[in-house]
Parts: C-alpha cells; structure tokens; sequence
C-alpha cells in the first residue's frame, strides 16, 4: 500500500515496524513515488505546478515526461526563470509522510534498511523496532554550488574521534560523519549553480549519480542512495565562472531548458503573484492595467537592448522590483501630501530606475551610457510601444498632408512658448490643475477613452505628453524632482552660455602667442 493511501492518522497509530507490516505499506524508490503521484495529478486533472506561468506548453510538459521517465533533472536557463521554483515544487509529488527507522541518520526505510545503524536496530528489536513518519517537506535537500564547497560537505567524512573512540578503521561506515548527499536519502536533493562547483567536486558525484556507492577518504562504502536529483544552471556560467565537466552532463538524463514569458500577459500575471505589495498600500495607492504593462514592457526592452548583455539575461525579478518601487512612490506621495489615497502616476513608473540599474548586466556601450541613462531609455522605448495601443500614431499623423494632426492643439500651446512642470512630489490637487493648463489634452483622451474614469484619465493625459516627447512632438527634460515638457524646438535651440570674459582672455591670448 502507498504511504499516501494510509489512514490520515497513520502517523499516531503505526509506531512500530510490526504495525507497518500488518498495514500493507510496500517500499518504492523515491523516483517511482515521484512517478506514482505524478501519474494520479494528471488522472485528476490537478495543477502540479501552481503558480508556474508561461510554461505550460514547454518547460512543464518536458518535466513531467522526466518524471515519468525516472531521470535526473537539469533546469538550464538564464537568471530569474524560476529554476529554483520549480525545483522547490517537486516536493508536492512526494507521499505526504514516510516512515523511516527511528533515530537513523539516513532516513532508513524500515523494510530495507540502509545504515548498520537501522540493520542493528532491526537484529536487535525485530517486529517492535521504533517506527518515526517524515513529512515530505523534510525531505527535500537545497545546496547553493560555491567555490568554497568540499567533498565532505556533499559526501561527509571520516570523523577521526568517532574513530578513536570506538576503536574502528576509516573504512567502517560507523565513523563517517555523513554529508548532505547521504542524509537526503529516500528525498529530493537540489544543486543550485551547477557550473559553479569545482570540477573535482563535480567528478565526486560521477558514482552516486550512476553506481549509487560513495568513497570517503580512498575508501569504497557501498550506499545504494535513493534520490531524486536535480541540477539548476545558467548557460551563460558555462564561460565566465565555470562548466558542467562533461562526464557529469552525460549522466544527468535530461536537460530541460527555460525561458523568459512569452507574451506580456504572462508577466503580468508572473509580477502580480510575486510582488510584495503591504495591505496598507493596497488600501492607498489604486492602480491600474496600463502600469503594470509598462513595467513588463521595461523587460522587453532590456532582453532587445543594444546596451543589455544578453547573454546574462534579464530576470522577471526587474519587473517584480520595478512594480514594487511605482507603488512605494505613490505611497510616499500620499504620506508627504498628507492624503489618505492616491492615484498611480507615469511619474510612479519614470521614478522607478533604482530597481532596474541593478538588474541588468550592461555591455561596454551601456557602460560608457551609465546604468541610470540606460534605464531611463528603456523606460521611454517602454511608453513609445505601449503609447500606439492607446494613441494615434504621431509619426503617420506627420504624413496626413490633407488631415489635422491629433495632436495640433498641444503643440501649438507648447510651441506658444508654454513649458509644463510635473513633479514627483506634487499634490493630487496640483498634478490635476497643472494637466489641465494644457488646452487639448483632456479632449483627446476623452475623445478615444470616454468611459474611463477621473483618475484614469488624468493617468492617460500625462501618458500622452510622454507618449508625445518620446515621438519627438514636444520635447521632455529631466528635473531632479520630476518632469518638464516644452517647445521641441525651443530646447533644441537652447545653447550653453559661454563667460564672454573668457572669451577676452583668449582673444588676448593669441597675438602673444603669435609673438
């Protein structure tokens, strides 16, 4: 019998190898668990990977068949794919509880046990040797792969004073001091940055992998472990810090490779589950469709960009942090304004560079650029592609000889020498009048977007003046505490003044010079 088809109260009533006998409980491999529970999942139509997005017609499906192949895993993708994730959900597929031997190191199966621990125990009591039950999520093994990690970490040691003290060689089991590897037994064990392990660490693995014995210090203990393996690695480590040796590629079964989202519906939904958004911000700040699709489309710009390494990938973790910061600005908007509720802004979003400068590895180009200008850009690429779902397109508007541009009004007002403040910091009251002063602006956005309510279509009035800068309309200077828009003309032709006294000087220069 299967430990998930035992009584919910096994765990109180079966205290004894005895009463696991009389249950019907049968020993299976922790891959054959994984397969089983699998297998009844997809029967009942159940989610196996819950909160995973994007994946279900790729990443998910190569994964099952994995499993129900019985081989060890390698999740290959660039940062931010949710490798770990996944990993971390295979538990989900394992009995709810397992009984071992009570006591044992190894999380010995009572019926075949593993340890001369657990086989002395059993000689000794027999039927009444102590039965203990194991959740499944004690049974799941997590190692970041480090430089600094050894063999003894993964494997264990020869503990010297065990050795002393009872009298026993290195080579008797009974004094080694077992490592992570041995004591997830009958589990789940996670390697994490494969490519990161040193490469004799690597070889160490060759023989649990395929053979199941380990050796400690030159000496061969037979252990045939149980466990489900699974590697994590990011192609882009297979060059800069280090690579998966070859022998130990060719014994990891299958490789599955991730990928980022696919449409920006599926980040969308990937930032709304992962972003850490306090009660208290839900309850001041409102949000609304069109912000969380620029902050999406910043990571669709960033993995195009000629300034973003792409090798080293993008992470969805930008997009969570970008989010998180928009609705931190408002809120910080709302408590110096001393309001109880406010309104995203495009302000929020243009705000929000912090949480990209640290997530995106730049090419020499960007570099020369700055971390802080190349977020800037991404984020004006971000409201050039998303203003056309919501916008005339302003450069085929340019063509239309016989048609009025849209966009006339507004530019003649600002062409007028009119120039428009918006700061982060400003009150709802002073963001509202200061839209306002721009005649034209309202009429656009409610002649395209008439249900929209009060707040929206302010958000969508200053959408359209950075909409209508990034397609070079009206021209867009950066303040240290918000925006300015203005006369594109009239910035072009705003030149640095020179000191005329300097001027003097070198002109007094050059005749002595000349002498």
């Amino acid at each position: 019998m299967a430990n998930d088809q035992l009584p919910t109260n096994h765990s109180q009533h079966i205290t004894t190898l005895g009463q696991l006998k009389k249950s019907g409980y049968k020993s299976r491999s922790v891959k054959a668990e994984l397969r089983e529970n699998l297998i009844r999942k997809l029967r009942l139509k159940e989610d196996v990977f819950p909160g995973i997005f994007g994946y279900d017609e790729t990443v998910i499906p190569e994964l099952q068949r994995a499993i129900l192949a019985g081989h060890h895993i390698n999740l290959l993708g660039l940062r931010g794919q949710a490798k770990t994730r996944i990993a971390r959900l295979l538990i989900n597929l394992l009995d709810e509880y397992m009984p071992v031997v009570a006591g044992s190191e190894l999380n010995d199966d009572p019926l075949q046990p593993l340890s001369v621990f657990a086989k002395k125990l059993i000689d000794e009591h027999g039927d009444n040797t102590p039965v203990a039950w194991v959740h499944r999520d004690e049974r799941y093994t997590e190692k970041l792969a480090t430089p600094d990690v050894t063999v003894a970490d993964l494997i264990g040691d020869a503990d010297p004073i065990k050795a002393a003290t009872l009298k026993l060689p290195y080579s008797d089991e009974r004094v080694i001091h077992f490592g992570l590897i041995p004591r997830a037994h009958r589990g789940i064990f996670v390697i994490n940055e494969l490519p990161d392990l040193q490469a004799r660490i690597q070889v160490s693995l060759f023989n649990i992998l395929q053979e199941g014995d380990i050796q400690i210090r030159g000496f061969k203990v037979r252990l045939p472990l149980d466990i489900q393996f699974v590697f994590t690695a990011n192609p882009e480590d297979y060059t800069n810090r280090g690579s998966i040796v070859t022998p130990l590629k060719d014994r990891i079964d299958a490789q599955i490779i991730t990928h980022y989202p696919k449409s920006i519906e599926i980040g969308k939904r990937i930032t709304k589950q992962e972003a850490r958004i306090k009660e208290d911000q839900k309850g001041m700040v409102t949000t609304n469709e069109i912000t969380h699709d620029l902050v999406e489309q910043v990571a669709i710009e960033a993995r195009g960009s000629e300034f973003v390494d792409a090798k080293s990938g993008v992470s969805a973790r930008l997009t969570i942090s970008a989010y998180e910061q928009v609705v931190a600005g408002a809120e910080r908007r709302a408590l110096i304004n001393g309001e109880a509720t406010t309104y995203v802004r495009v302000g929020d979003f243009i705000s929000a560079v912090p949480a990209i400068t640290g997530k995106v590895e730049l090419v020499y180009e960007g570099e020369q650029e700055g971390a802080g200008i190349v977020a800037e850009k991404l984020m004006g690429k971000a409201i050039r592609t998303l203003f056309l779902n919501y916008f005339p397109d302003p450069d085929k508007s340019k063509k239309l000889k016989n048609r009025t541009s849209p966009y006339k009004t507004v530019q003649e007002w600002f062409g007028s020498g009119n120039t428009l403040d918006l700061l982060h910091d400003a009150s709802d009251a002073d963001y509202h009048a200061a839209l306002d002063q721009v005649p034209g602006l309202r009429d656009i956005v409610k002649e395209l977007h008439p249900n929209e309510d009060a707040n929206t279509t302010y958000f969508l009035m200053e959408f359209l003046l950075h909409g209508l800068s990034e397609h070079s309309l009206i021209s867009r200077n950066r303040l240290t505490a918000g925006a300015q828009f203005k006369d594109l003309l009239s910035s072009m032709f705003t030149m640095p003044k020179f000191d005329e006294g300097d001027d003097e000087d070198e002109e007094e220069e050059k005749p002595r010079r000349r002498r």
